[in-house]
């Protein structure tokens, strides 16, 4: 319910929101022109306004599952449109003279009343609005967050936030077209479709328009960011909730005991039969949510197998949960080759539509719930290190289920995987998640163009070079492309796939890696060869290296999803 509220409140401020504030002149202007339905055009760009922004978020819900549609192939309609609406408004004699060569202008007049250039009849608000809610998606930390965390995880919950959210932006672009509407009102001369100021407003069309197909607004939003003292970002995300079931620092059982949820969804178990909790019952339980391409859950692997082969025998049992980060982990045979080649033997299921994770109110990977021989969640814990903490509460409570447990520990000696600090972070390459990116800003409009390397990347940033089409989570070489990272880690890995078995070149800091002692295991003569979606090991120093420059030569059709780091 505070997330319900808290939405609503976002929906409201998001008018400030930095990628807001260049298109209120398209919501100003188009409550202002023309005369017919004049009152009621705020209303009709609204609506329409909050219908096409819940429609882009099915949208995206539905491109998980058909990778093959970039959602930001709609802002090159949004802009088309205002772009035309702005033109034709501009030169209404040419439109009429047009529409009355092609002999449509009947059918036009009754669709729009006069017409889109003059804005009279109800269709043109309803284009406005429609071409703006893919604009204004993801505006809000708050959306992006339902989008990231909710959605995956429980269609229906996020669907009733991002009413919410919509509705309370609504209602303020609303007041802000009925305020223009009454300002404009009192100016007789600004209300003449062929004066001066309907032209100005159809030239801010224009511009508008054009900064978002060619993705300019986004260099507007980063101006207006930071020109400006309003920290919207940080303001709207003290909304978002912190979760449940917070585990608490310092200690081995670092929750208030809470029933554990029953499994659900779960499909194409390995290494089992299908539990339940109710047949677990008695034994002491690790379910540990994990995803086959994440770096950090193969770090935790040695230590969460190494538990269960040394209590397994005691009554303890791990539950595998794994929960897909990109769409090519929702394919059972890929996690069924990831399982055996980790050499996994505790039973692992498929969470592929979050149903069990969104059960466990669960946010992360990896992340592992240790339950008790009553059901009872009585430690959490989030990502890598404190292996000895959670195996200590293992011995714990099996020896409070009267099990008995053998004299050494698993991790006893072993150091944690902790990542350095100075580590480069784990980088995501599509234009969903992108960072540290340096070269064409074009890169976040999600299209099939020409890169040009840029020579000056610093530490943690890299670079394109070639034909790369720019999906949401991921990028793929549309020809022979190259990609440049200057990354500091001990190693380095990659997430990648190609329908057919192709090789990508590899280099460090200028030489072909196999000359430099430096290959990770994936590596043959200087390249990898990439199939399945899978992560691929491609450096492995002896020691934590700073700053290397690795360049990779990909062959058309290899697609890349992301750089993570070890240490």
């Amino acid at each position: 319910m505070l997330l319900l509220l808290g939405a609503f409140i976002a929906g409201i401020v998001t008018v400030l929101a930095p990628c807001v504030l260049p298109l209120l002149p398209v919501i100003i202007g188009g409550s202002v022109s023309g005369d017919g339905h004049q009152r009621q055009r705020p209303l009709i760009i609204a609506a329409s306004l909050a219908v096409s922004l819940i429609l882009f978020t099915l949208l995206l819900k539905a491109t998980t599952l058909l990778i093959r549609i970039p959602p930001q192939a709609i802002t090159y309609v949004s802009g088309s449109i205002i772009i035309l609406i702005g033109i034709t408004s501009l030169f209404p004699s040419v439109y009429e003279k047009l529409i009355i060569k092609l002999g449509i202008q009947s059918r036009s007049q009754k669709l729009l009343g006069q017409g889109v250039k003059q804005g009279n009849g109800i269709l043109g608000p309803i284009i406005i609005g429609a071409a703006l809610g893919p604009v204004f998606s993801s505006c809000s930390p708050v959306y992006s967050y339902i989008l990231a965390t909710i959605l995956p995880a429980n269609f229906a919950q996020a669907m009733a936030y991002i009413v919410s959210y919509v509705l309370g932006l609504s209602l303020v672009l609303l007041l802000i077209g009925y305020l223009g509407q009454r300002f404009v009102g009192r100016i007789k001369w600004a209300s003449n479709p062929k004066g001066w100021f309907q032209r100005i407003i159809a030239i801010l069309f224009i511009i508008v328009g054009l900064l978002v197909f060619t993705g300019r607004d986004k260099a507007v939003q980063t101006w207006v960011s930071t020109h400006t003292p309003f920290d919207f970002d940080r303001i709207t995300s003290q909304l978002i909730p912190a979760g449940k079931n917070q585990p608490s620092d310092g200690k081995i059982y670092n929750v208030e005991p809470y029933d554990a949820p029953e499994f659900a969804g779960l499909q194409n178990w390995i290494n089992s039969d299908p539990l339940t909790k109710e047949n677990l019952k008695g034994k002491v339980v690790l379910v540990d949510f994990w995803t086959y391409s994440c770096i950090n859950c193969i770090r935790s692997h040695p230590y969460i197998q190494g538990w269960y082969d040394t209590y397994k025998d005691s009554d303890f049992v791990v539950v595998g949960v794994h929960a897909p980060e990109f769409a090519f982990e929702k394919i059972p045979a890929n996690v069924q080759k990831a399982t055996q080649e980790a050499h996994l033997t505790y039973p692992i299921a498929l969470d592929n539509d979050f149903d069990t994770w969104n059960a466990f109110s669960n946010r992360y990977w990896p992340a592992n719930y240790l339950i008790d021989a009553e059901g009872k969640v009585r430690r959490v814990h989030y990502g890598e290190g404190e292996y000895g903490e959670t195996e200590q509460a293992i011995r714990g409570l099996l020896k409070e289920a009267g099990k008995k447990v053998p004299d050494k520990m698993f991790s006893e000696g072993k150091s944690d995987l902790t990542q350095s600090q100075q580590e480069t972070p784990e980088t995501y390459l599509g234009s969903k998640r992108a960072g540290s990116y340096v070269g064409n800003p074009r890169l976040l409009l999600g299209q099939t163009q020409l890169f040009t390397t840029d020579p000056s990347i610093a530490k943690d940033e890299w670079t394109l070079g070639g034909t790369w089409e720019v999906a949401s989570d991921r990028i793929i070489a549309r020809g022979a492309s190259t990609i440049t990272f200057k990354a500091s880690a001990k190693e380095i890995y990659l997430v990648a796939g190609s329908t057919v078995t192709q090789s990508v070149g590899v280099k460090l800091n200028g030489m072909p890696i196999s000359q430099t002692d430096n290959a990770g295991s994936d590596i043959r003569d200087s390249s990898v060869e990439v199939q399945e979606s899978k992560l691929y090991r491609l450096v492995a120093h002896k020691a934590f290296t700073n700053e290397d420059t690795l360049e990779l030569a990909v062959p058309e059709g290899v697609e890349l999803n992301v750089f993570t780091f070890g240490s």
